[in-house]
């Protein structure tokens, strides 16, 4: 089982454990997204910080989506199912997806794959960021309800509809 981790907070005023922390996890900057590993060395890491991101366990459609239209290459180039069969063993991103989910691959699994997902705010923003999860607010632990969140920051497709009508 993977688990997606999304840096709510910004930068100011961080311990430096805090802030070594978040940057071995490759969380430099709010609403940057990492997809992990669920073992006890990345829940300990994630413990530390919990008051600056919030995770949960991810779906494998929500992940293949994010990796389409979020993820890039070295050179912040796009990826597509033909970069990930020339430089992983996967075929294509529903299988690399579907892999990282069950928790059998990461992404460093695929060569000159950036580690982090740089996500827009989402829609209809955060219901508050210095709040937990559990007591009506965004950070910490949030189990499966990260896909939601995940969801609203996927940014949706450009509409042609839109662009015949000017």
């Amino acid at each position: 089982m993977s688990l997606a981790v999304v840096r709510i907070r910004g930068k100011g005023d961080l311990r430096h454990e805090v802030k070594d922390t978040l940057r071995m996890l490759h969380l430099t900057r709010q609403n940057h997204c990492t997809i992990l590993p669920g073992d006890k060395t990345f829940r300990g890491m994630l413990r530390l910080v919990k008051d600056h991101v919030t995770w949960g366990e991810i779906d494998p459609e929500i992940l293949a989506k994010l990796l389409l239209r979020r993820g890039r290459a070295v050179g912040d180039r796009p990826i597509d199912d033909a970069f990930v069969k020339a430089n992983s063993r996967f075929k294509s991103i529903w299988d690399l997806s579907q892999a990282i989910a069950k928790g059998e691959a990461s992404l460093r699994d695929v060569a000159n794959l950036r580690p982090l997902l740089r996500l827009p705010p989402p829609r209809k923003g955060f219901r508050a960021i210095k709040r937990g999860y559990n007591d009506g607010g965004d950070l910490g632990y949030r189990g499966t309800a990260i896909n939601d969140l995940l969801r609203r920051m996927i940014p949706e497709e450009a509409s042609t509809d839109a662009v015949k009508d000017s």
